[in-house]
């Protein structure tokens, strides 16, 4: 089966470090290194290669101390990771969300330095898998020149990975070329994006760290890796269209906001004759909507049997894609996610054989289960011993394994995978488990059971807090 991972280092804390479970042991590679600026002679670079900066390539040090879903009233034993991050304009550095998720402390080494400097998280972009840290110490910024951002590769594109991987503890480089630009799907995130998969070796330790063209500036940032038995040296990387949303979003909001989605679930029109039961001419092409997110700003304007025509003026393909580059073609989803939550879009439609358009303002999506709870504590409630907790793909994690989609009950994944959130504070609740006391005599044996209703006091008192 094919898996997709995120690639930070972890290792407990005191302890050895090791590679993730999955990650394998880094293999012998070919790849052209860049030159080291501490070797005493190096080759010259090829012609009209800029060799990227080095020196703002930062290795990121953290200590994590992870909720316990299953006991939500305490935290897991702390253990600590290493990746890579980079230096960018304003005093700022970028790295992974994976790499300093349920932070507790977060440090960051320059290369060639042996000093360990205090970083302050600034936003978190869970959806996109990127952070934002800064340093308070003026001395970090001293000699380091901040990376520049160029435009996103075409394919073939040469492109250096630079970061500090497992197998060592200085810089390393590895080298590929662009093999396919298309919308992705972001593990951390549980979100589709943009992404650039490469050839070039990314292991574990690289998250976070950046990805250079030939001119030097900076493409992208190493978040994932493909792990199949078939394949060897695939690597996502964070295009610069996305990372730069990212710090648009908090630049002008003061904080990371997410990614907009359209909030309506769609099927393909390739079928002849069911764009004829719609009332599509031959010219016309586009999207059916199935199902819409009862959540969505759109919910009260577009309707299931909608044909999506054209988003902002875009036309929509009958298999859902849109001209993207000279003889490139990407999913429509793609334009939605260049815009910010609060925009509104142009989307005309067909209903009824008539053409319509709406101005819709676009809207993060609401989860009726959340793939992550954005650094939150969990959310429960106790009364008589029984222990009432949200559900999240976390607690599903916590308590069915990594294979939770495949070994929780069918109920829950149903919600998982299929169900709509009503109103955005909608939750799925279960009865966890019950702690054993006088009072609750003949319900031991209850154990993650979907509860359907609760009073409104344990809804309203619901926020992470315990009752005697």
């Amino acid at each position: 089966m094919d898996t997709q991972k995120p690639i930070n280092n972890k290792r407990k804390r005191g302890g050895a470090r090791k590679p993730l479970p999955q990650t394998p042991s880094p293999q012998p590679h070919n790849d052209v290194v860049a030159p080291d600026h501490d070797c005493a002679s190096v080759d010259a670079p090829p012609m009209g290669k800029v060799m990227p900066s080095m020196d703002a390539v930062v290795k990121v040090f953290c200590t994590h101390t992870e909720p316990n879903y299953s006991l939500p009233w305490q935290r897991k034993r702390q253990y600590s990771s290493s990746s890579s991050g980079f230096v960018i304009g304003g005093k700022r550095v970028l790295t992974n969300a994976h790499s300093v998720q349920h932070f507790t402390q977060i440090k960051l080494k320059k290369r060639g330095s042996d000093t360990k400097y205090l970083a302050t998280v600034l936003a978190i972009g869970t959806e996109c898998d990127i952070a934002l840290l800064t340093v308070s110490n003026e001395e970090f910024w001293e000699g380091v020149s901040p990376l520049e951002f160029g435009g996103l590769p075409v394919l073939q594109d040469a492109v250096t990975v630079v970061g500090y991987p497992i197998g060592g503890d200085t810089i390393s480089v590895t080298s590929g070329v662009v093999s396919r630009i298309e919308i992705l799907s972001y593990v951390h995130g549980a979100t589709e994006l943009l992404g650039l998969q490469i050839d070039a070796a990314i292991n574990s330790g690289n998250s976070g760290g950046p990805a250079f063209s030939d001119s030097g500036k900076c493409v992208g940032i190493a978040f994932q890796s493909l792990k199949h038995d078939d394949a060897e040296n695939i690597g996502y990387v964070i295009p610069t269209p996305v990372i730069l949303h990212f710090i648009q979003d908090y630049e002008e909001n003061g904080m990371y906001t997410g990614f907009p989605i359209l909030g309506v679930e769609w099927q393909k029109m390739e079928n002849p004759d069911l764009r004829m039961s719609m009332g599509m001419g031959p010219e016309q092409k586009g999207v059916r909507i199935k199902r819409i997110e009862p959540t969505a700003p759109e919910s009260h304007l577009l309707k299931p049997s909608d044909v999506i025509l054209s988003f902002d003026g875009v036309d929509i393909a009958n298999d859902g894609t849109v001209p993207f580059r000279d003889g490139e073609r990407i999913g429509f989803s793609y334009l939605v996610s260049q815009k910010y939550a609060g925009d509104k879009a142009l989307v005309k439609i067909l209903r009824n054989s008539e053409t319509l358009e709406f101005d819709i303002k676009l809207a993060t999506h609401t989860r009726l289960i959340p793939a992550h709870i954005k650094g939150k504590p969990p959310s429960y409630y106790i009364v008589a011993g029984f222990v009432f907790s949200a559900v999240s793909v976390p607690y599903l994690r916590s308590e069915y394994g990594k294979d939770y989609d495949f070994d929780a009950p069918v109920k829950l994944l149903d919600k998982y995978l299929h169900g709509m959130a009503q109103s955005v504070d909608e939750q799925v609740v279960v009865l966890s488990q019950v702690l054993v006391a006088d009072i609750n005599i003949g319900y031991e044996e209850i154990v993650n059971t979907q509860i359907e209703g609760l009073t409104e006091i344990c809804s309203a008192e619901m926020q992470s807090s315990i009752f005697n």
